[in-house]
């Protein structure tokens, strides 16, 4: 009995099916992802996007209007927050509103809920709401607002330090934690007082913040973080004694 040989082009349609598959779950191709975009409405303000993340303000919190609300298959209950991805349309599955060879960088600010924007961000889907400005770098403004994307992790590149916001009230302690260069988005956090002298675990509150029930107030604050990708820094002494609740103290260190 000879060899089994596969017709040539019952190979290529096994290809082509097996492709078809795989774009069909968010496949890979060098690196980049596939994806879907749309943009929010035109009257929101470009610096509001962070509320499923706790960002009081993306412009504050150091992100500028490059920010989109995720889908629940990116997002993971808060854990992508911070995080940078970059952006292009797919041109080739849409030229009539995407721009070629445009790309941008966003940075996840909030999440984007199941049966909203037309079921685009229902489980499995892959999905980035994006503010305006950051929708019109990589597309045309037409009137179905929604197209085709290639997306991938990027590191994130921030000014200046990493940035603590103090909130809660007596011994309920609450921090905002924002402006995170390197993966962006957080995975562990430490606080320690200047009279406690060990290293207190926080637990996530909601999105980036985190939480702890130790009364700390007249004490300056350090803080330990440990990014999703492993990465660790200490920020010691980065709080005065005299902080009170509602104040942001930005360090001089940051992840890269």
């Amino acid at each position: 009995m000879g060899p089994f040989i596969i017709p040539f082009a019952s190979v290529f349609q096994l290809f082509f099916f097996v492709c078809t598959i795989f774009e069909g779950v968010n496949a890979q191709v060098n690196g980049w992802f596939n994806a879907h975009a749309t943009f929010y409405g035109a009257d929101q303000s470009p610096f509001s996007l962070g509320g499923a993340c706790g960002y009081d303000n993306t412009l504050h919190a150091g992100f500028g209007a490059n920010t989109a609300a995720l889908s629940g298959a990116l997002f993971r209950d808060g854990e992508a927050c911070g995080a940078c991805y970059q952006l292009r349309c797919n041109y080739r599955a849409d030229p009539k509103w995407c721009l070629r060879r445009a790309s941008v960088t966003i940075t996840a600010t909030n999440f984007c809920p199941s049966n909203n924007n037309g079921g685009w961000c229902n489980p499995p889907n892959h999905h980035f709401d994006m503010s305006p400005p950051a929708f019109l770098h990589i597309a045309r403004r037409g009137d179905e607002g929604i197209v085709p994307v290639l997306y991938r992790r990027v590191p994130c590149k921030r000014r200046g330090g990493v940035r603590f916001t103090l909130k809660g009230q007596s011994s309920f302690n609450m921090v905002m934690i924002s402006n995170v260069g390197g993966s962006g988005n957080v995975k562990a956090v430490w606080i320690r007082g200047s009279r406690t002298r060990t290293w207190l675990p926080m637990n996530r509150n909601w999105g980036v913040n985190w939480q702890s029930s130790i009364d700390l107030r007249n004490q300056g604050l350090s803080f330990k973080l440990t990014l999703v990708d492993g990465k660790t820094l200490e920020f010691l002494n980065v709080v005065p004694s005299t902080w009170k609740f509602g104040q942001t103290f930005a360090s001089t260190r940051q992840f890269f």
